[in-house]
């Protein structure tokens, strides 16, 4: 899709007009993606013209992707429904959303049943051939069909439903990965999810921070800190520091926990600035 605009439109506007073309009306749960001058991925913000984030006047581009994965995104409905299994085949073709063969092979399977209907065991063959849904998946070709026999009488619709309630329970499901290095200089990545901050090591989850667990999140420099409630454990410090690649990709890391917190947990404007979980002297960034 090819959009054209002046430089000196809101993001939001932008956003807005992204969305009108695929007459989506429930886009608070999406957003749009870009590279970043410095080399990564940031989103578009919606207050900032586009001037202001872009800095280039040639072609750019834009990836329309999910920006805020639901814990039960099976309970959505219709065209969020397809928009959110789209986002899951996507991670999966590109290697994001890692899991076992059994589970690579049980969403393929509802894949399947979505896209080429009943199982048919030359149509299945033919079509997996022509198809890559996941690397290496020529080892998968057995499982795939087992699980593929199986949904025999389900509704394209219902296929959708089947493949986001396998999904949302992997460990790297809505994962984005953000790399950085814990204490004591071992590389970990972190990510946010709706249930709070996680900490990885490769692809195998190690810690989990609830957001009732933490106080509060900031970042100095390039070192994003995680500030834990007093009566959480007297084994556990109180303040966790990680250290990430930039300045840049550590206040990107840190306003992506601001908007998933705001999205999530955040029912009311906060009262006090200077009290709220989020709030960092000498950040400007509030969500809007």
């Amino acid at each position: 899709m090819v959009l054209y605009f002046q430089q000196n439109v809101l993001g939001a506007d932008f956003f807005n007009k992204v969305c009108g073309h695929l007459k989506l009306l429930e886009k608070e749960y999406f957003g749009l993606e870009f590279r970043h001058h410095s080399g990564h991925y940031v989103w578009l913000e919606m207050m900032k013209p586009l001037i202001k984030q872009i800095k280039c006047k040639m072609h750019f581009f834009f990836k329309f992707s999910i920006r805020f994965f639901l814990c039960n995104p099976s309970a959505i409905l219709g065209t969020l429904t397809y928009l959110f299994a789209l986002q899951i085949k996507q991670d999966l073709s590109n290697g994001s959303l890692t899991c076992n063969d059994n589970s690579a092979a049980l969403l393929i399977s509802h894949i399947l049943q979505s896209e080429i209907g009943e199982y048919d065991e030359e149509l299945d063959y033919q079509h997996l051939e022509t198809k890559q849904y996941v690397p290496n998946q020529e080892y998968l070709d057995h499982k795939i069909m087992k699980f593929h026999k199986r949904h025999r009488g389900i509704s394209p619709a219902d296929s959708d439903v089947h493949l986001l309630e396998v999904a949302r329970k992997l460990d790297m499901y809505g994962i984005r990965p953000h790399p950085a290095h814990d204490g004591e200089g071992q590389r970990i990545n972190l990510a946010v999810t709706h249930s709070g901050v996680l900490v990885f090591q490769g692809n195998t989850k190690i810690n989990t921070f609830s957001w009732g667990k933490i106080r509060k999140l900031s970042f100095k420099r390039k070192h994003f800190l995680i500030k834990l409630h007093d009566k959480i454990g007297q084994s556990c410090k109180d303040t966790l520091e990680f250290a990430m690649a930039s300045r840049d990709v550590c206040k990107s890391f840190w306003k992506m926990c601001v908007e998933y917190h705001a999205f999530f947990r955040l029912s009311e404007e906060p009262k006090a600035v200077h009290k709220t979980l989020l709030s960092c002297k000498g950040s400007r960034f509030r969500y809007r």
